[in-house]
């Protein structure tokens, strides 16, 4: 304070303080020093350091936190402490604030009304087959609540969340016949272009945070290019945006409005898709409204993703990590064989109640270790090909394994296989278990009946599959059909349902 009053002073000219020969004059200069002193004391009170003025963040909980600016010469660590604090309570909101995953999903309910008779159609098929809700949930309870979260950060309808059960019931083996994998239900060429990988060992559409993200991605994109119109995004999203942009063109080319509900061109699929998804999200707004109950989920994360640096043998980890090993191919359907991928992606999602045995397991476990061997001995007429089925193996990972260059071997020589003794196939889990097309019959479930189906005109696998509420491939191994075969009319199938279904089937 000294300091700044004699600094004052001599910014005036005083050249005397009190005490000086010339009372009067030294009276006034000490005046305007003072009321100098002053008038800069009450501006340094209304401005920051270095001459930034503050700024005061408004936290949607109601706090107030005022900051520095990125610029300031004042160590800020002090403020970056409360700061972060307050943002972590606001971003871990919605998880603290409902403990059941339906009820943040319903708050965060956002698309437009849409005029449609489809709707109430598909709410009461959805209401008169409870049994087909209860399958959904059981198997959306394994993926929900990251679906949620990722749909939450883009700040999308939540509804959105419940598009994979219109894409495939939240079946992540699903596979439509044209071509798409996955819960989002992504055909080749798209997935391609949202950076899903595919290969021998591993489908990226059915990685549960892969697709989601590009899912997502998409959505989001067609949202943009169709002026914010979630419906038209939507419908884009099944049939393409091509299509839809046709269908568009051609009704104002006819002077007709040209929205979702006008466009009377697109498939009855594309009609059907939105008006369904809003009818699931009505379903699951009220259930009791419709006479069923939706079984609670709790409000917290499934899975976690671990890094496992290396290629490794799932059975292994399972049974070293005391985990079932459905339980592991449940949420990671995007390793389509009996390990991970050679060349990555390294990391795995795990219950998140068994992720710290998991790292244990990964922690401790000998790089030899990780993959089961098996040495086979080249004979005469052996080929990599036949080779590979007889292990059921691709010629590629005996290549990879062996650091073949060519398909050419030796008789006399010998070729590490890699093998496991569970494959993908021996699902331990009942959530979203394939039973895959072999060769021998699969036993009917216990408690069922046999109905025949007489196949007619339109019948498909998948309609015949959602009519009785049996997957695809129980049809297929029952009959001893292939995926792809083609029905023929007046074709006899038989189908095992409950009891208390067979009238009615």
């Amino acid at each position: 304070m000294q300091a700044s009053y004699l600094a004052a002073v001599k910014s005036i000219g005083v050249k005397s303080l009190p005490g000086s020969t010339d009372p009067k004059r030294t009276n006034i200069r000490l005046f305007l020093a003072f009321t100098v002193l002053s008038l800069l004391l009450l501006l340094s009170g209304c401005a920051s350091l270095d001459g930034k003025t503050q700024e005061t963040e408004q936290l949607p909980n109601g706090i107030q936190i005022s900051t520095l600016p990125a610029n300031s010469s004042i160590q800020a660590q002090a403020l970056d402490n409360p700061l972060d604090n307050a943002r972590t309570e606001v971003d871990g909101e919605q998880t603290a604030k409902f403990d059941d995953l339906w009820d943040r999903l319903r708050s965060g309910y956002a698309l437009p009304s849409l005029d449609s008779p489809y709707i109430e159609r598909h709410e009461k098929w959805f209401a008169r087959n409870p049994e087909y809700m209860n399958r959904l949930v059981t198997r959306a309870r394994l993926y929900l609540f990251y679906i949620v979260e990722e749909v939450e950060k883009r700040g999308y309808p939540m509804e959105i969340a419940l598009l994979p059960g219109i894409e495939s019931a939240f079946k992540p083996h699903a596979y439509s016949r044209a071509r798409a994998a996955g819960l989002w239900q992504f055909i080749p060429s798209t997935g391609q272009l949202y950076g899903l990988e595919r290969n021998w060992w591993y489908d990226g559409r059915r990685d549960v945070m892969a697709a989601t993200d590009a899912a997502l991605n998409y959505l989001g994109k067609l949202h943009k290019e169709f002026d914010g119109d979630w419906a038209l995004a939507l419908a884009a999203y099944n049939a393409g945006e091509g299509r839809v942009g046709r269908a568009r063109a051609y009704n104002r080319k006819k002077g007709r409005n040209d929205g979702y509900t006008d466009l009377r061109t697109l498939k009855a699929e594309t009609r059907n898709y939105v008006p369904k998804l809003i009818a699931l999200a009505n379903v699951i707004a009220d259930p009791e409204k419709y006479g069923i109950t939706i079984d609670h989920i709790p409000n917290q994360p499934y899975f976690q993703q671990v890094d496992i640096g290396s290629q490794i043998d799932l059975s292994i980890l399972a049974k070293k990590s005391g985990m079932e090993l459905g339980d592991l191919y449940d949420i990671n359907p995007g390793f389509k064989r009996w390990a991970t991928a050679p060349q990555g992606p390294f990391h795995l999602l795990v219950p998140t109640d068994k992720a710290d045995a998991v790292i244990s397991v990964l922690e401790t476990l000998p790089e030899k270790d990780r993959i089961r061997w098996r040495r086979h001995y080249v004979r005469n007429g052996d080929s990599l090909s036949s080779i590979g089925r007889k292990y059921r193996v691709s010629v590629s990972s005996i290549k990879q394994a062996n650091r073949l260059r060519s398909s050419r071997i030796r008789a006399g020589s010998n070729l590490l296989i890699p093998i496991s003794s569970r494959t993908i196939t021996a699902y331990s889990g009942n959530v979203t278990k394939p039973v895959r097309y072999t060769r021998k019959k699969a036993t009917p479930p216990k408690g069922t009946v046999v109905v025949v189906h007489n196949v007619r005109k339109g019948d498909t696998l998948w309609s015949i599959a959602v009519k009785y509420g049996v997957y695809i491939g129980q049809i297929t191994s029952w009959n001893l059909i292939s995926r792809r075969s083609k029905l023929q009319l007046g074709q006899k199938l038989n189908i095992w349902v409950k009891p208390d279904q067979a009238p009615t089937a």
